[in-house]
């Protein structure tokens, strides 16, 4: 992705240089790899039971560790900058005003209105608070361990968590999370992947938009960012952790329909033909 020397979103808290306090498991676009990380570390947990513990400081960063997570940075706010202008469009052609979220910068663990959090939870969005959370250290394990590098893999990510605060500016958010107080705990699931799968189709519209308006993407961008999806379907993280994989227990949708909801948002550009609601 071509974003040196571009503007960089203003919508930002940096949080790096502070203590996060106690933790709390939580979910992001990939919740699920809580699971994933935490076995390959040695250990074995329902991801919707990990411990609150306290923060584990990292060590101190070198000055290339450091310089290399000040580029992440600047990256992901040219990523939210963009994500803003497509937006702005978006909601201004259908006659409604876009209310941009804020981005947090963190390490380690964070507080926010939805509740302390490690940042073994992954990037998350927060309804109630409108933010998006980010500690860059997951691009690395991106990277490492689930072999999906690339700088629009990183993009996918950052857009993914803007397709949440989409659906609460449209009343999705809320009103999914009525259904799923009264529903199963399958039930509530499907209904979790539903959102996931949306978000990625936003994504997509995002990445469709973002090409046409600044022509800004290289060739391989998109598969980067289907490769991530690929990598970090429920599916495939959960069979990489047991050998099994637990349908009843997907949160996010599998490889497979996290790659075609995104593809479809890409390919169309039309935000009428993402009703993961209604198809799945």
């Amino acid at each position: 992705m071509q974003w040196l020397g571009r503007r960089g979103s203003t919508n930002v808290e940096d949080r790096r240089g502070l203590s996060g306090g106690g933790i709390a498991a939580g979910g992001g676009i990939i919740g699920v790899i809580i699971y994933v990380l935490y076995t390959l570390l040695g250990g074995e947990a329902d991801p919707s039971q990990m411990p609150i513990s306290p923060g584990v400081q990292q060590a101190p960063m070198s000055t290339e560790e450091k310089k290399a997570d000040d580029q992440r940075a600047d990256f992901v706010k040219v990523v939210l900058a963009d994500t803003e202008d497509v937006w702005n469009k978006i909601f201004a052609d259908n006659g409604k005003k876009y209310t941009e979220p804020t981005l947090v910068l963190y390490r380690d663990a964070v507080a926010s209105a939805c509740g302390n959090t490690s940042s073994a939870s992954g990037p998350f969005y927060c309804p109630e608070d409108s933010k998006l959370y980010i500690d860059l250290s997951f691009y690395q394990e991106m990277q490492d361990k689930l072999h999906a590098p690339g700088d629009f893999a990183m993009a996918y990510v950052v857009a993914h968590e803007v397709g949440h605060h989409i659906q609460k500016l449209n009343g999705v958010t809320q009103k999914i999370a009525r259904i799923r107080q009264q529903a199963s705990e399958a039930e509530a699931n499907k209904y979790s992947v539903m959102l996931e799968l949306q978000a990625d189709f936003y994504a997509g519209v995002w990445a469709h938009y973002d090409q046409k308006m600044k022509n800004v993407l290289d060739a391989g961008d998109i598969d980067e960012a289907l490769n991530a999806a690929n990598a970090i379907g429920d599916d495939r993280l959960q069979k990489q952790a047991t050998g099994t994989v637990v349908p009843d227990a997907f949160t996010h949708g599998t490889s497979q329909q996290r790659m075609y909801w995104f593809k479809k948002g890409y390919d169309t550009g039309d935000i009428s033909q993402g009703d993961t609601f209604k198809e799945n």
